[in-house]
């Protein structure tokens, strides 16, 4: 978090986090007094654009478990198709359900197997199902019976309404400048135009696969004109194990195209990258592309998620939010190839979106519930969050997981909540001399009490949250001066909104 420090008198104070230390630089009052008039007035005069906001979502991770390399397609007529790598890289798989949830559960379809020799033969990765122009399309990787590492990019096709159900035609190779290892065909459309991206190895590079863009020619299993390089993995986090940039996929909003990937070995390593470009720009110009220096989304021994990546996109149920598809593992240590680990779950969480319209996509969240934030109703570009502990209220909160809190069943029992924090599990939002906190759970009486809220409609708006101490009837959580408190219900306008929240 930026700290502004005025020119005036300060003194130094140590503050502890999470184990680490932080040295910082305490200002006067007088002098805070001061520099909050100044950047009230600035705020007032330079108000930036809130971020994108939506209702909250309510998923339980993992979805699948044992399939790799997710690929979401939420079609028009009301059902979310599902595909990935299944662990044995014998078939192609499909799945459907009207909820994303719904997917953990619904029957698996085969509608396709690796042929008995030559060419799909082997190695059957990464299956992506797209519609396009009223038909269904699955492109995929596959290798050579006889060559098992011989891996080129494939597609199916079908024009049956359920393509669960329906008959499957092969499309054959995409043909691309180089006969070398190609994988994870995805495509998108920007500016009316369909193009492919993927995966290759090009003659010459010294790495194992790179990234490409062309677009796609009179049929969506062939390319034409330019093909661009977009990016070479060259940075330490895109070279662990292997030098990879794979498994593009791309969301659009706020006039820009984000582009991620994944990058490094498929074990703890594994992790996703960014380019980012101009909606309106030359895609297939490769300096229209600028590539984010450090991991977006990486592993997280915290939370218990390791090797995220080779994601999708796809939205919520109402369309207001968007969703980010990956696969991991809960466990960091792999024995031999981890290729051969059949244990990468398919997994879902939201993504938020900053004030400058970039996608934040945080960390891996725990197994187990999704989490929510809890979004001030009259300061609404301002959240809940924990800072040294100290619950208050924030925009723009970053690291986005600070701002992260699971609705689980309450410490206390009987039909009451908690919030436990994302990325401190076992930690929890509870009041202490009416202070609110994000402390580690002791075990105590005395702290699941505090821990333990009932969960109302809101006090301001009913459509909103609000949460009553368990301990202290008629005291609810609520913002004051930025912080946040437990404090007493004295019927205000003020009181009631400062205790009012929307789960987003």
């Amino acid at each position: 978090m930026l700290r502004i420090t005025p020119r005036a008198a300060v003194d130094t104070v140590t503050i502890r986090r999470a184990g680490s230390r932080k040295l910082l630089c305490r200002p006067s009052r007088s002098a805070v007094t001061a520099v909050m008039v100044v950047l009230s007035l600035i705020a007032t005069l330079l108000t930036a654009p809130a971020a994108h906001a939506a209702p909250a979502v309510q998923y339980t991770n993992p979805l699948v478990a044992q399939r790799a390399d997710p690929h979401i397609f939420r079609h028009t007529d009301g059902y979310y198709y599902f595909t990935a790598t299944v662990p044995e890289y014998d078939r192609i798989v499909l799945r459907r359900a009207t909820t994303l949830q719904g997917l953990s559960s619904a029957p698996e379809t085969v509608i396709w197997r690796k042929h008995t020799s030559g060419e799909m033969g082997a190695h059957i990765w990464a299956p992506e199902i797209h519609f396009i122009n009223g038909k269904w399309y699955v492109y995929f990787a596959a290798g050579r019976a006889d060559d098992v590492w011989r891996i080129r990019m494939y597609v199916l096709e079908s024009s049956a309404a359920n393509p669960l159900t329906g008959s499957w035609t092969e499309r054959g190779r995409i043909v691309t400048p180089w006969d070398t290892f190609a994988l994870d065909a995805s495509t998108f459309v920007a500016g009316g135009v369909r193009y492919l991206t993927w995966a290759q190895q090009e003659p010459g590079i010294a790495t194992n696969s790179n990234l490409y863009i062309a677009r796609m020619g009179s049929n969506p299993w062939t390319i034409t004109g330019t093909t661009t390089r977009l990016t070479v993995p060259t940075l330490a986090w895109e070279t662990r194990g292997y030098k990879v940039a794979e498994g593009p996929s791309v969301i659009q909003r706020n006039g820009r195209i984000f582009l991620t990937y994944s990058a490094s070995a498929t074990d703890a390593n594994y992790c996703l990258g960014m380019l980012t470009a101009s909606a309106s720009a030359d895609l297939l110009n490769a300096s229209s592309w600028t590539k984010s220096q450090n991991p977006v989304f990486a592993t997280n021994a915290t939370t218990g998620q390791y090797g995220p990546g080779h994601n999708s996109f796809t939205v919520s149920e109402d369309g207001q939010s968007d969703i980010l598809v990956y696969h991991d593992r809960n466990y960091r240590d792999i024995s031999g190839d981890p290729l051969n680990d059949p244990n990468r779950r398919t997994r879902l969480q939201k993504v938020y979106w900053k004030a400058d319209g970039t996608p934040d996509f945080g960390i891996p969240v725990p197994d187990g519930i999704s989490p929510v934030r809890l979004k001030s109703y009259d300061q609404p570009d301002r959240f809940v969050r924990h800072w040294e502990y100290r619950a208050r209220i924030d925009a723009n909160v970053a690291p986005l997981a600070d701002s992260q809190f699971r609705i689980v069943p309450g410490l206390n029992g009987g039909t009451t909540v908690s919030l436990e924090s994302t990325n401190f599990p076992g930690y929890y939002l509870r009041h202490r001399n009416h202070q609110a906190w994000v402390e580690r759970n002791d075990g105590s009486a005395i702290f699941r009490a505090d821990a333990t809220f009932t969960r109302r409609a809101g006090l301001a708006d009913g459509s909103a949250v609000s949460l009553e101490s368990v301990n202290f009837p008629g005291y609810y959580l609520r913002h004051r001066d930025l912080q946040m408190w437990v404090e007493r219900d004295d019927g205000s306008a003020t009181f009631r909104a400062g205790a009012t929240f929307t789960l987003e």
